[in-house]
């Protein structure tokens, strides 16, 4: 069975409802990133970054998995897809994805200012001041925040470079250390990318370009790669 790794980024749920930073003018739902998406943000106002990611969390809670996350799903039964995401939304996993790596953390839990270890599933709760770990310290959103590091990185790097196909959906690729991720793609897989605007690939090779969002796009990926390996529905 081929192994099919899949980058994905905020193109992939705005199909969903789930408004992006990248199509918003530096701005998320009405907030600058540099006040509720960074650790300097963090100290300066914490009740200001718990209520952006409540609203954020409340938000998801209401979207659904939209046809583009439903068609990744379904190709599970042709190949040995692994999905990194770029997202910290839900929905690949409630389209029934089984295999996604979350670069940037994870809306639906929560974990310890003090230990980065102790992380608790939180689901579409709020949190709140106050509501603090088993070591008596705040809890933060699960997230990885501009200017933290990407704990995930290596094992995304590792997943790339065991690729037969890499497709990248809904990201600009502007992003790094993520944006990086397909240069470590083999170079005998075959490179992809899903996307209505013009992405920039940073990869001196042939990449096969749908220039289409993500749920259509990915109608027409497999149907080229059915066509290409020879499968029919």
């Amino acid at each position: 069975m081929k192994r099919l790794v899949i980058l994905t980024g905020a193109g992939m749920s705005s199909e969903s409802g789930i408004r992006t930073f990248r199509d918003s003018d530096g701005l998320w739902e009405e907030y600058n990133v540099t006040e509720v998406a960074t650790p300097m943000a963090w100290w300066k106002n914490r009740d200001l970054v718990l209520r952006f990611y409540n609203e954020r969390r409340r938000q998801l809670a209401g979207s659904k998995p939209n046809e583009g996350h439903i068609g990744l799903a379904q190709l599970e039964k042709y190949f040995d897809i692994q999905i990194i995401t770029q997202n910290i939304d839900d929905l690949h996993e409630r389209a029934g994805s089984s295999k996604i790596l979350h670069l940037h953390g994870e809306l639906t839990k929560v974990r310890s200012t003090v230990d980065p270890s102790l992380v608790y599933e939180i689901g579409y709760k709020d949190i709140n001041p106050g509501d603090n770990c088993e070591k008596g310290s705040q809890l933060r959103p699960h997230i990885v925040w501009f200017g933290e590091d990407v704990p995930m990185m290596d094992d995304a790097v590792s997943l790339a470079g065991e690729a037969d196909i890499f497709v990248v959906i809904g990201s600009s690729l502007n992003v790094y250390p993520a944006a990086g991720i397909i240069n470590y793609a083999p170079q005998k897989a075959s490179l992809w990318v899903i996307d209505p605007k013009d992405v920039t690939v940073p990869v001196n090779r042939k990449v096969e370009v749908i220039k289409e969002k993500a749920s259509k796009g990915i109608t027409i990926l497999t149907e080229q790669l059915f066509k290409r390996y020879g499968f029919t529905k």
